[in-house]
């Protein structure tokens, strides 16, 4: 039995039966396509200003804040992770070595690679935490891996990574919005919302400790990073502000109409049962195709030559291959019937 917040939110979808493929790209609510949709009558009506965008985006901020545990005030606004992650990145002494997961999401490794002056060093997720040393600067990762799902030993990384002192930065686009996820214990976390958190695509955040915020460069500056914004559209002077916020691009006001009562709606989830309720239906998947239970939302199988992807696109579920392997993803409007049609596809 589901909690009525969890029904409401299930119902908020449409029935979108044998989409299996959140994992790639997220579905809107009816409450997305309602903003939406009154949005753009009322830009084509003349009736939309800059200004008036301002408000969605404050409460965006704040329910993603909420979702993830931390201040508001610490929480940088955005429109792709991996411009995030350049900041981030921007931020490195010279001299100092990354260390990131073989096959993490290129994302938040590729900025690494094109930093001149830092070393970046590879090992498997599982061997992350012990591959630390007092010579790393900062360890990258994603909660849960694009690829495969599997999540990440928080807790032995964060150990590791205090004993050594080094820094965090954590990527949650396959995390947030279907597994509790605490920001407040890395001193870094990006997340795109366009998956699991069901937003259009341009809508991003970084979250910052209060000991890395002072040192990651403004590069990317514009007007919304001002302490007040509608001041800041001329130079030369410029008033960052003290937050976060100094790091904020201007955004895609359209995509922010879609996000707020998306992410409004999951800030107000028990992420523990939406973990659950996902998780379940991967598990029940991986007993109906004998193999050894993941636990996760991700369920993943070897299918190199992409036999199981061409059979089940064939069929009319929507899934996706990855690495070599078949990715199937469940999310909030998924059911029963979605397994049940995987495995008559399949056999």
């Amino acid at each position: 039995m589901v909690s009525p917040s969890l029904a409401a939110a299930i119902a908020s979808f449409n029935d979108p039966r044998g989409y299996l493929a959140v994992a790639s790209i997220g579905l809107p609510t009816r409450q997305t396509v309602d903003a939406l949709t009154a949005d753009l009558a009322a830009w084509y009506a003349a009736d939309r200003d800059p200004q008036g965008y301002d408000p969605i985006i404050d409460r965006t901020r704040a329910s993603y804040a909420r979702l993830v545990r931390v201040p508001a005030e610490r929480v940088a606004i955005g429109s792709q992770a991996s411009v995030q992650t350049s900041l981030v990145a921007a931020a490195a002494p010279a001299g100092a070595e990354i260390l990131v997961a073989d096959g993490d999401f290129s994302s938040i490794v590729f900025p690494w690679l094109e930093r001149p002056g830092v070393t970046v060093r590879s090992v498997p997720l599982e061997a992350l935490a012990d591959s630390i040393s007092s010579g790393t600067w900062m360890v990258v990762f994603s909660l849960v891996q694009s690829a495969t799902g599997e999540v990440a030993d928080v807790e032995s990384i964060l150990e590791a990574a205090v004993r050594r002192r080094t820094l965090t930065f954590c990527d949650v686009t396959q995390a947030a919005g279907v597994l509790p996820v605490d920001a407040s214990l890395f001193d870094a976390t990006v997340c795109h919302a366009y998956k699991w958190l069901c937003s259009p695509r341009g809508v991003s955040f970084l979250t910052l400790s209060e000991r890395l915020l002072p040192r990651i460069p403004a590069l990317q500056a514009g007007w919304y990073a001002g302490e007040d914004v509608w001041a800041s559209c001329y130079g030369p002077e410029m008033d960052l502000a003290s937050s976060a916020r100094r790091l904020d691009v201007s955004p895609a006001w359209q995509a922010w109409v879609g996000a707020e009562p998306a992410i409004g709606m999951f800030a107000d989830l028990d992420m523990d049962e939406v973990w659950a309720h996902a998780s379940d239906l991967g598990n029940a998947l991986c007993d109906a195709l004998d193999l050894e239970r993941q636990n996760r939302p991700i369920v993943t199988w070897p299918d190199p030559e992409r036999e199981s992807l061409l059979r089940l696109i064939g069929a009319g579920i929507r899934v996706s291959g990855r690495a070599g392997r078949l990715r199937a993803s469940f999310h909030l409007w998924n059911d029963g019937s979605d397994v049940e049609a995987v495995v008559a596809a399949l056999r």
